[in-house]
């Protein structure tokens, strides 16, 4: 029953990661534009996304635009997509694998070593979707801060983390702690499963050193 509620633990943990990896993806906060310095500018706050992009106006009217060409995007934006949604792609067979293998569900009830070496694939698959996310939230807030502190970038042009990084991080957080869960399931064998009657001997007569 222990291993039971750490799966449904574990499996809970890394779906609330799974929709929080989607949310990140979705969000147009993945960097914003930076008041430091002399850059004292706020009538206008930049947002930018791994979808478009969006300014807002002292005034509350927020303006967006989608990105028109695939080509003209930066290799970060397009890596970074494609980081995610892998990382997605693959939570969502976990997700799936896991509902299969876990011991709170009734799926392949008389195959129960099976069923635990299925959750724990489902794990497995779980922490590489969380490292997946963490490389490409990473690596879009490594890029953000090597332009940040480059000093041939514009003052005005400079931007900071977004809220989107601080989910992607929080959620391939949660993804690998529930694979790591799940992948924690140690199977005991049943003492019942071993045989009751005396081995053979090579003779084909019973053993007799037995109680």
């Amino acid at each position: 029953m222990a291993n039971a509620s750490l799966q449904l633990l574990g499996f809970t943990l890394a779906f609330l990661g799974f929709i929080g990896a989607i949310v990140a993806t979705i969000m147009v906060e993945w960097k914003a534009s930076s008041y430091s310095g002399d850059n004292i500018i706020t009538a206008q706050a930049m947002h930018e996304g791994l979808w478009k992009s969006c300014a807002s106006q002292s005034t509350g009217q927020i303006q967006c635009k989608v990105y028109d060409s695939l080509l003209q995007l930066p290799g970060i934006v397009l890596g970074t997509r494609g980081l995610m949604l892998a990382a997605i792609i693959f939570s969502l067979i976990s997700v799936l694998v896991a509902a299969v293998g876990m011991r709170c569900t009734t799926c392949m009830a008389e195959q129960p070593e099976l069923k635990d070496k299925v959750a724990l694939a489902a794990g497995v698959v779980f922490i590489f979707s969380g490292l997946l996310v963490l490389v490409g939230t990473s690596w879009y807030g490594h890029r953000i801060a090597q332009e940040f502190y480059n000093p041939f970038t514009p003052t005005n042009s400079r931007y900071e983390f977004g809220s989107a990084l601080f989910v992607g991080w929080g959620s391939a957080c949660l993804i690998m702690i529930g694979g790591s869960f799940l992948c924690c399931n140690c199977s005991g064998k049943s003492s019942g499963s071993a045989p009751r009657y005396p081995k053979a001997s090579s003779t084909g007569q019973p053993s007799r050193d037995f109680v």
